[in-house]
């Protein structure tokens, strides 16, 4: 096997589960639809099944940031799914808001040091980590409160968090494919 292959960048497909899934999650927190089996399905296949596939080829790259990333938010919504399932099965009681309040702290604090990971990254990688951290805190805000209007100020931020990383996703794809900047993404300089 040679050691010149080329490898393709599992990016887009991570960042499209993630994106995907929180758009159409957070339309559902911004009080458009009820949760249902769509959301379900999407969170275990492409958000989690999906990332946790992309994360793995990261590692094949030697990107340890997306290894950790991609890895990490799949199983995210992969216990998410898992979290509200349970209980509908009857295999155990729902978690208490209380309890899922800590579950999102935790997630951001996980999130927040990964937007220091970004902070050399391009614009839209640090908008994407940058915002999830302010998702989280919302949603705990949310369950540690119940507040209504948190919720739902909650899910139009993490509308615009999912979109930018679809946005990022799709910029990847086509900027590799045309060999040039069609979609700008904020490189570095």
């Amino acid at each position: 096997m040679s050691e010149n292959i080329k490898l393709a960048n599992p990016g887009p497909l991570g960042l499209m589960g993630f994106g995907m899934t929180t758009v159409l999650l957070n339309i559902h927190n911004a009080g458009f639809f009820p949760l249902g089996s769509m959301i379900l399905a999407m969170g275990l296949c492409y958000g989690g099944l999906a990332q946790v596939i992309a994360g793995i080829l990261e590692f094949k790259k030697g990107n340890t940031f997306g290894l950790t990333a991609f890895t990490s938010y799949g199983f995210f919504w992969i216990s998410l799914v898992v979290l509200l399932i349970l209980p509908k099965l009857g295999l155990a009681e729902p978690a208490p808001h209380g309890f899922m309040a800590w579950y999102l702290i935790m997630w951001g604090v996980f999130t927040g040091f990964m937007f220091i990971g970004t902070l050399k990254g391009n614009f839209v990688l640090k908008f994407i980590f940058g915002s999830l951290t302010v998702l989280f805190a919302l949603l705990a805000i949310r369950d540690l409160t119940g507040s209504e209007l948190i919720g739902t100020i909650a899910g139009f931020e993490g509308i615009i968090c999912g979109l930018s990383a679809i946005y990022l996703a799709m910029a990847e794809v086509i900027n590799e494919q045309h060999g040039r900047t069609v979609l700008p993404i904020g490189e570095p300089k």
